[in-house]
């Protein structure tokens, strides 16, 4: 693989040797700066502090937001950090506004990401992937481990990771493969010490019951869950079931992705069919069914200490004003936070 041929020995020992020592001055920063203003490094933030979440963006989102750069774009929103997407060539494609491409590919790349955002004052939470493991597994897992060496330098607490089928279709065969191949992804990112949170999301990982046969299986206080709100929604579990659903998982989140749906209310307390109608009724978080307020007090009490992460995939109906409603959704969950 070009991305891993590409990754020099002294990126690979990163983890064994100083750099990581080094890493404190920008990976260990304390949470809950204001946006644009100049962190403190040396202490090693959980959390938002003093019982605060931190509240976030997926970095997919900031192009439409008007600015030269993604920095810019952050700090227009007023968001405190970002969610960094990371392709199969260990590239980060939405972080926008350099001549150079941003890349976790070798260390040089992570601190250069580190740097930058802790230039500007922003967080760098967690990263995105979107993994096929049922159809390159031995590869995709060393990605993770590459991606779990970047986060460590940036200092990211989490990755989140796709394990939805792509090529196995029987359920059952696909929770004994994802048992196996977590397994083996938990192992080779070990000396990260990031968190693996796996997100719920489509129509395998949605399931209640798969969820805790994955977890259960692996056994592993570093397996968790990306807790997607709104996707347990858009799967079809009436609203009245979703929270005892989120209170459930909230031990085992340690990333979240904040979107919502707003139903009519004949809907709303009924089993849908997967994925009804969600273009035309999904929505702004401040605007839609599923009450944040309950979704953040449900996760701190099972002593949640990441981020809220905005992902609004109702942006596209807001053409021209989707900075607008970032920034609003940004003021919304900081004031639950």
């Amino acid at each position: 693989m070009k991305q891993t041929d590409s990754m020099n020995r002294r990126w690979f020992l990163a983890l064994s040797g100083g750099l990581v020592a080094g890493a404190g001055v920008f990976g260990e920063l304390a949470l809950g700066a204001e946006p644009g203003k100049k962190r403190k490094a040396g202490k090693k933030g959980k959390g938002g502090g003093a019982g605060k979440l931190l509240v976030t963006v997926r970095d997919v989102h900031l192009r439409d937001v008007g600015e030269k750069d993604v920095w810019s774009a952050l700090r227009a929103i007023k968001s405190q950090g970002l969610e960094i997407q990371v392709d199969a060539d260990l590239s980060c494609p939405n972080l926008f506004g350099t001549e150079t491409r941003y890349s976790v590919a070798n260390e040089d790349g992570a601190k250069r990401i580190a740097e930058n955002a802790d230039r500007n004052g922003f967080r760098v939470t967690s990263f995105l992937m979107h993994n096929q493991f049922d159809t390159r597994g031995a590869e995709e897992v060393k990605m993770v481990a590459a991606v779990g060496r970047a986060g460590r330098i940036v200092g990211a607490t989490a990755i989140r990771l796709d394990v939805v089928p792509r090529k196995i279709k029987d359920k059952d065969e696909f929770v004994k493969f994802a048992i196996g191949i977590m397994k083996d992804t938990v192992k080779a990112t070990e000396d990260s010490g990031l968190k693996l949170a796996i997100e719920n999301h489509g129509g395998t990982t949605n399931q209640v019951d798969v969820l805790e046969r994955l977890f259960d299986g692996v056994g592993s206080d570093r397996l968790g869950l990306t807790l997607d709100a709104g996707n347990f929604y858009w799967f079809g579990y009436p609203l009245d079931k979703l929270y005892e659903i989120y209170t459930k998982f909230a031990p085992r989140a340690f990333h979240t992705h904040c979107k919502s749906i707003k139903y009519p209310e004949d809907q709303r307390n009924v089993q849908r069919q997967m994925g009804w109608e969600y273009d035309k009724f999904n929505c702004p978080v401040y605007d839609g069914d599923i009450d944040f307020k309950r979704v953040a007090a449900i996760l701190k009490a099972a002593n949640y200490r990441g981020d809220l992460c905005i992902e609004d995939e109702s942006l596209g109906k807001f053409k021209g004003k989707q900075g607008e409603v970032l920034a609003k959704e940004v003021a919304f969950l900081k004031e639950l936070a």
